[in-house]
């Protein structure tokens, strides 16, 4: 069971390299790290797991995308949308995680789609970034839209997974401040430790690798 931080953004899309972003995480107590626009990378005592993060991308794209992303050990985030895209999104082959929830309207993730979510053993990301730097309104917000994940995962159990969506490594955190931030919104050790392995759960084994498509 590895434990993954399911996204970070090393240099250029953040300021600290992915070797950096990788060795901090080792000490945070992380095996791996899913990093954006890297390839992938061995260190010793921590991997980086390369992906495709999709941003503002149609349905149809994320399909044609995902399917030709198979087997090459990519994993592909899906940033959310509406209901609908989500449902067809979340029902796609090779398609991972979706991200974003904590921003998204209260109705874009119903019952049908973790149903579906969880048929298709598609995650949902817990992105910590807005509990860590947030403040206010928003971080309030994040904070309902994760009990209202909460709720709906205890009864279709769809697969979690958890990120700092980190630029530096002055955002990334341990294993048990993540622990700690998670039990706002009722997550035990159990959950957490579930939702760290969870990229490994939505992946075959040696399978990852990340781009940023905006």
């Amino acid at each position: 069971m590895k434990i993954t931080d399911a996204c970070v953004y090393p240099y250029p899309l953040g300021d600290s390299s992915v070797r950096r972003l990788a060795l901090e995480a080792r000490t945070l107590g992380y095996d791996s790290i899913v990093a954006a626009d890297s390839p992938a990378l061995e260190l010793p005592g921590i991997s980086v797991v390369p992906g495709l993060f999709l941003s503002g991308v149609p349905a149809k794209d994320v399909q044609s995308r995902a399917k030709k992303s198979r087997g090459s050990g990519t994993v592909v985030a899906v940033q959310i949308g509406d209901n609908g895209f989500n449902r067809a999104v979340a029902g796609t082959n090779g398609v991972h995680i979706i991200r974003g929830i904590h921003a998204a309207d209260k109705r874009a993730f119903d019952h049908v789609t973790a149903k579906i979510a969880a048929d298709n053993n598609t995650a949902l990301d817990i992105d910590l970034s807005i509990l860590i730097c947030g403040r206010g309104h928003l971080r309030q917000k994040a904070i309902h839209r994760y009990l209202d994940l909460m709720i709906l995962r205890s009864r279709f159990e769809f697969p979690l997974t958890i990120s700092s969506s980190s630029q530096s490594v002055l955002g990334m955190r341990a294993v048990r401040e993540v622990t700690g931030l998670c039990s706002l919104f009722g997550m035990d050790e159990t959950d957490v430790q579930m939702a760290l392995a969870g990229v490994g759960r939505v992946t075959e084994p040696g399978e990852s690798i990340v781009k940023v498509i905006k």
